[in-house]
């Protein structure tokens, strides 16, 4: 569901009863329980920014909904803290917790393997749909490795990250891969959801090994885009590259 300017609150509804993911306005949820008779029983945190966790405490006290989030961050207190590794067991599914630092340093992504319609990766502002989270809290071999892990992932793994960002990102994804047809294609998909009012999310994790230059940082149309632009020198390391993409996203126009 939407909020705010362009973030999405994520809701599964398992018979009468939901989770939440990164509910930064309790509103909305409150709204879309009542319109669908569903009990809040649990609510998942990726990160600590007030956009994901400020309808947290409003939440919990309404419902009596369990929270859980990062070990490593400052989340409303009281919550169930997961750490790489772990699984929280929700309405009977089981997310795997995956820890994904770089946007903030105890990010963690939730993944479910098993969910109808096929896996679901709920990844907070760590991947985006055509891009990646900015490096407030992490460096770029950190939040590069984050990436590595969630491109491990099932290519029919649902992504469910919480910003429509994705047209913003596909106009930078272009300027680094002009050439990449099967970018071409994706914008013109994404575009016309959004010319009928329709998120372009989820994506889907086998497109963006194949369109998202963050995940595509490795191959030599993006390695010499990135050299080009920043002017690095042919021995730059892999986090090198990656650091100057971010960077040179974090300035495009």
């Amino acid at each position: 569901m939407p909020a705010f300017a362009d973030n999405y609150i994520w809701l599964l509804q398992v018979g009468s009863r939901a989770l939440v993911v990164d509910p930064g306005d309790a509103d909305p949820v409150f709204d879309a329980l009542a319109q669908r008779r569903l009990e809040l029983a649990a609510i998942l945190v990726t990160h600590h920014h007030p956009d994901h966790t400020g309808g947290v405490a409003a939440l919990r006290e309404a419902t009596g909904a369990a929270v859980y989030g990062p070990a490593r961050e400052a989340i409303p207190q009281p919550f169930a803290p997961l750490a790489q590794g772990d699984h929280a067991e929700v309405l009977g599914l089981d997310f795997e917790v995956i820890e994904v630092p770089g946007h903030t340093a105890g990010h963690i992504a939730y993944f479910l393997a098993q969910a109808e319609g096929g896996p679901l990766l709920f990844c907070g502002d760590t991947l985006f749909s055509g891009g990646c989270g900015r490096l407030f809290e992490g460096t770029p071999a950190q939040m590069l490795a984050s990436l590595d892990a969630l491109a491990a992932l099932p290519g029919d793994a649902r992504v469910c990250c919480a910003h429509e960002y994705t047209l913003a990102n596909l106009r930078f994804a272009r300027a680094v891969e002009p050439d990449n047809d099967e970018l071409t294609r994706y914008i013109a998909q994404c575009e016309a959801r959004r010319a009928h009012g329709e998120p372009t999310l989820p994506s889907q994790l086998a497109t963006e090994r194949r369109i998202n230059p963050f995940l595509r940082s490795r191959e030599a149309t993006v390695i010499n885009a990135v050299r080009t632009h920043a002017r690095l020198a042919a021995h730059a390391g892999e986090a090198e590259v990656f650091g100057a993409l971010r960077q040179w996203k974090n300035e495009f126009r």
